[in-house]
């Protein structure tokens, strides 16, 4: 068993357990981890000040999740574009590969906390998945995701990866992780030779906090990038976390020091159980404002919605046509026109 493999299995995942190194009350949380997993690594629960703060808050149970009752489990409707189950065909060029069904942190804004960690979530048969992309010569970029694909071992991660490139019209795969921010130490010379045999490979993480970039996320970082890996970086606008201009400027100058571009950052998606981490399009927007002239243009990523019944992502400050009270009217990237209900 690598040492990656020992953290992961003394990770926090019971109520009685995080009651037992912090003063709280473990009732609460029983029924929230009764539904939706918990699983909190001792590195990234290291990084926790006091309960309640920005890590506290994206890793430890909250009642709340189990009060958002207006919110769909499937709200991208994921699972009706997967012609192959967990393979999900969205766009026409590409497609997402749901490679694994667990994370190293069940972080609780997850967007399909529906399935990932719980039983049951589908992840894509390699053979079906693998035949499906060799008959449809239209695609030609694939992005692994989960749960987390880096959670796999270094011998079925080479398998997957070496099954894409036998499909000649497939270009780039894409990775999309959290552990260099939950899990540094999986992040191994070994696996960073691995994928540097696969290229052209990029590899998109997902801070969210400054706190989140330490010595050690950092050197996870470094040992990609000096593996020729393009990094970048997904943050999602978290209301008590992150939806503070300062905070959010810390954190992307912050990721350029790692050669991590910030590339996405996220308005929370209409996930059921997340609606307590939402925040107004208007603090988004504030958020950029605070970045865009007053940094490198390096440091300013695209705010974007990811729009509900799989309609694919507009960015915000391009697409918006015009609001109507509460609700927002976009432009696909297809034209089609969407109304958008925004928080008020």
């Amino acid at each position: 068993m690598q040492a990656w493999e020992k953290s992961l299995n003394q990770s926090v995942t019971s109520p009685e357990e995080l009651a037992g190194l912090f003063r709280v009350d473990a009732a609460p949380l029983a029924g929230v981890v009764g539904r939706y997993p918990m699983r909190i690594t001792p590195y990234y629960l290291g990084l926790i000040k006091e309960p309640g703060d920005a890590i506290w808050r994206q890793c430890v149970p909250d009642p709340a999740e189990l009060a958002d009752l207006s919110q769909s489990p499937d709200p991208l409707d994921e699972e009706r574009l997967s012609p192959v189950p967990g393979l999900i065909h969205r766009y026409p060029d590409r497609v997402v590969w749901i490679a694994s069904a667990s994370c190293a942190v069940y972080c609780r804004f997850c967007m399909r906390k529906r399935g990932v960690g719980c039983a049951g979530m589908q992840v894509a048969p390699q053979k079906e998945a693998l035949e499906y992309l060799a008959g449809h010569p239209e695609i030609r970029d694939v992005v692994l995701s989960g749960g987390d694909p880096l959670l796999l071992s270094d011998e079925r991660l080479e398998d997957l990866l070496a099954g894409l490139r036998r499909i000649p019209h497939l270009e780039i795969v894409r990775i999309g992780t959290r552990v260099p921010v939950t899990l540094p130490e999986r992040v191994t010379p070994k696996l960073a030779a691995l994928l540097k045999r696969f290229h052209p490979l990029f590899v998109n993480t997902h801070f969210n906090h400054p706190d989140e970039i330490t010595d050690r996320s950092a050197r996870a970082c470094a040992l990609l990038a000096d593996a020729g890996i393009p990094l970048g970086n997904q943050s999602v606008l978290l209301k008590g976390v992150n939806d503070d201009p300062q905070v959010m400027r810390r954190l992307m100058l912050k990721l350029l020091l790692l050669r991590v571009r910030p590339y996405y950052l996220h308005q929370m998606d209409l996930v059921k159980g997340t609606a307590h981490f939402r925040t107004p399009l208007a603090k988004g927007v504030e958020v950029l404002k605070a970045l865009r002239g007053h940094t490198s243009g390096l440091a300013v990523p695209h705010y974007v919605i990811d729009l509900p019944g799989g309609k694919g992502k507009v960015e915000v400050a391009a697409e918006c046509v015009r609001r109507e009270g509460s609700r927002l009217v976009v432009t696909t990237y297809l034209g089609e026109t969407l109304e958008y209900q925004d928080v008020c």
